[in-house]
């Protein structure tokens, strides 16, 4: 994954008392700086607030800051309101009958003009991530967690600032994991402290199959495991508690390493995962008895930096661990792909497609682990994918060599 980089020279501009102003514009997850800006307040009606975004004009806010989210809750309720309106005569059948593909793009189209229309609600900031609006929090610390120290005034969406509080607050509180116990350790709970824009475990099927899979036979020979794309570690130090003596854990994200090292070290398995900055597989390492994979479950391109956790375009992950695994095991090794079936209900990619990819790496499937997930989505049935999100089931793939 990248690293996620606020435009460097992007500004924002508007007019105030018949002179023009100019701001830094910063946005974590890649939006362009608007176009059209004008001053807004307190005194300014939601259904005013409403139209400006919908039709491309940001509006800076000079009000209270608790009146500022309001504001944007009024606005989501128009939105939500707008998407629930009872489809013309026929419509509803017609959208029904829709491949589910084409399903999941309307919604991805969908989602994003509801980010686009909600992230027009800005707030100026001073130096230090400093917001001297009316009852403001103090935003400093989970500002320079995310984006780093800045010693320069900027603007920024409320809707982000938002996503970074309570980044900032999963950080502090952490998810807790259960985690067997195997050799030297006793089975017991552990917290993961998840980073700004690192994929968090609170979905815990994967992370479940992983602490429950039988470890390989070739374990007791070479106790040596490569965690693929770590993310917070979490994989990594599963592994380690359930006696894997040496696990190393690569990623390319450098938000995901310092998430990864800061969990390891609060776990004090440092003596055991190594943490390394990698494409997929380890370069000083010939091979190892086990290598885990939890890549990006959906084929397809991120829209933004935020995204990459969820999308792999053009199955870019999926299909370079496969085809370096096989090089890369030990004799009676494993691979583990842990991977949601989600994208073949949304008509993503097919089983057919997946089989096909792992045989042609020189690859078969010893086994495999499902489970299926316990998120709050599954049984929503007013979400527009309920019919995928509600068959889908996350496996883990054991693999060896052909």
């Amino acid at each position: 994954m990248n690293q996620i980089q606020p435009e460097a020279s992007a500004c924002i501009t508007w007019e105030e008392a018949g002179t023009p102003h100019r701001l830094r514009w910063r946005s974590l997850a890649g939006v362009p700086a608007p176009r059209r800006v004008v001053l807004a307040d307190d005194r300014m009606p939601a259904d005013t607030a409403y139209r400006l975004a919908c039709e491309g004009t940001a509006l800076l806010w000079r009000g209270d800051y608790q009146n500022a989210r309001q504001l944007l809750s009024a606005m989501a309720r128009r939105l939500d309101r707008g998407a629930r309106k009872p489809a013309r005569a026929g419509r509803k059948d017609e959208v029904a009958s829709l491949p589910m593909r084409e399903r999941f793009h309307r919604y991805r189209l969908a989602q994003a003009q509801r980010a686009r229309i909600l992230g027009m609600l800005l707030l100026p900031f001073e130096a230090d991530h400093r917001l001297s609006l009316r009852r403001a929090p103090d935003v400093r610390q989970a500002s320079i967690e995310a984006a780093g120290a800045d010693d320069r005034p900027y603007a920024a969406s409320l809707r982000e600032l938002l996503g970074i509080i309570g980044a900032h607050e999963w950080r502090k509180k952490g998810v807790e994991i259960a985690v067997p116990g195997s050799g030297i350790d006793t089975g017991s709970r552990i917290h993961i402290h998840p980073h700004y824009a690192v994929f968090s475990p609170v979905r815990g099927e994967y992370v479940d199959l992983v602490a429950q899979a039988p470890l390989p036979v070739a374990l007791s020979a070479s106790s040596l495991a490569f965690d693929i794309g770590t993310g917070t570690g979490v994989l990594a130090a599963v592994l380690a508690r359930r006696g894997v003596e040496r696990v190393v854990a690569t990623d390319s994200d450098p938000r995901a390493l310092a998430c990864a090292r800061e969990n390891i070290d609060n776990l004090q398995l440092a003596g055991r995962v190594a943490v390394v900055a990698a494409d997929l597989f380890p370069p000083a390492e010939a091979g190892a008895a086990l290598i885990v994979c939890n890549p990006p479950w959906l084929p397809g391109r991120p829209a933004s930096p935020l995204e990459h956790a969820v999308y792999d375009e053009g199955s870019r992950m999926l299909l370079g661990f496969l085809r370096g695994l096989a090089a890369r095991l030990l004799p009676g090794g494993e691979g583990w792909l842990i991977l949601s079936d989600l994208a073949e209900h949304l008509g993503l990619r097919s089983r057919d497609e997946l089989l096909a990819a792992i045989a042609g790496a020189g690859l078969r499937v010893v086994e495999r682990h499902d489970m299926r997930p316990r998120h709050r989505r599954v049984a929503d049935a007013s979400d527009p994918l309920h019919a995928a999100r509600s068959a889908e089931i996350t496996s883990l793939w054991r693999l060896a060599v052909a």
